[in-house]
């Protein structure tokens, strides 16, 4: 694990890649997988990775004029997205290339398709689909399972990056690891409180 400045703090995350770069004061949670290219800065305020959260390759995250950014729990921030002082939920995917502004608020559950663009201040309920640019929430759809179970994916990829290997999605052993672990994520969703979006 590569080492970053005095103001970085890092609770056993599973993986940060060589080729990440953190600058000012950055939290970054238990599990949480960061992967090549990914670039983080915070001159003032400070950015929040949540627990067993994923920020995939090429993500940019930044402050705003008026707060850092922050991730929730179980989130995938996928392929060259960019966060800058917003907000993001427990269970959110932010999909590719899609880009979330200053003062946004991502509510529980929720999904940003590729490509969009969150303006400024936009806040989005907890259970959404957006879309667009500028993004606008095209129906209302419980993602937690299918957000989890993306998170949680990715947590055991970089578990197995850390290690050295790279076909932790191959094969019938990995199969098998899914379906269990869909298992799991399906009982805590008919678990968790109603309305919370807590497991």
């Amino acid at each position: 694990m590569r080492e970053f400045g005095p103001l970085v703090s890092l609770d056993r995350p599973a993986f940060i890649h060589d080729t990440v770069e953190i600058y000012g004061r950055n939290q970054i949670g238990e599990g949480v997988s960061i992967w090549p290219r990914v670039v983080m800065r915070a001159e003032m305020f400070e950015n929040v990775i949540g627990p067993f959260s994923n920020l995939q390759d090429f993500v940019m995250v930044h402050v705003g004029d008026t707060c850092g950014t922050t991730v929730g729990a179980y989130c995938s921030i996928t392929h060259r997205a960019t966060l800058h002082g917003c907000r993001i939920g427990d269970n959110c995917l932010i999909g590719i290339n899609a880009t979330v502004m200053d003062g946004v608020e991502i509510g529980d559950n929720s999904i940003v398709a590729g490509h969009s663009i969150v303006t400024p201040g936009t806040v989005i309920p907890a259970n959404s689909i957006v879309a667009g640019v500028p993004g606008k929430i095209m129906r209302s759809q419980d993602n937690f399972i299918a957000n989890r179970m993306n998170a949680l994916l990715y947590h055991r990829n970089g578990l197995a990056y850390a290690r050295g290997e790279h076909r932790a999605w191959d094969g019938e052993q990995a199969r098998l690891a899914f379906e269990e672990e869909r298992r799991r994520v399906t009982q805590a969703y008919a678990e968790r409180g109603n309305d919370t979006g807590e497991a």
